[in-house]
C-alpha cells in the first residue's frame, strides 16, 4: 500500500513532469496506463505480457485496461472473415 507522503512526492514529480513537456494539466498518469495497456495489446502483445508489464496480478484488470481502437477491432474482424472464407470455399469444393 502507498503511504499517503510517497503518493504525494509521485505527484509532485508526475506535475513537474507534465510542466516540463508541456502536457495537458489533467493528463493522468493513471491515462498513461491505459493508453500503454491499449497500444500494447494492439501492437501484438498478450493480455498477460501486457498485464505483467503493468504489474497487474489478475489478466481481468489488465483486460479492463486495454481498450482497442475502432480500426484495429476492424482489422481483426477482417482477418477473422478471411480465414472463414477460405474455409468455406474449401468446404465447398468436392470431397474425394
Amino acid at each position: 500500500m502507498i503511504e499517503e507522503g510517497e503518493y504525494e512526492a509521485v505527484r509532485s514529480v508526475w506535475t513537474s513532469v507534465r510542466r516540463e513537456a508541456d502536457l495537458p494539466p489533467k493528463l493522468r498518469i493513471h491515462d498513461l496506463r491505459h493508453s500503454f495497456a491499449s497500444h500494447a495489446v494492439m501492437s501484438g502483445e498478450t493480455l498477460l505480457t501486457t498485464s505483467r508489464l503493468l504489474g497487474h496480478r489478475r489478466i481481468k484488470t489488465t483486460a479492463r485496461y486495454a481498450h482497442l481502437a475502432d480500426d484495429a477491432l476492424l482489422a481483426a474482424a477482417e482477418k477473422v472473415g478471411a480465414i472463414l472464407m477460405k474455409q468455406v470455399a474449401g468446404e465447398a469444393t468436392p470431397r474425394r
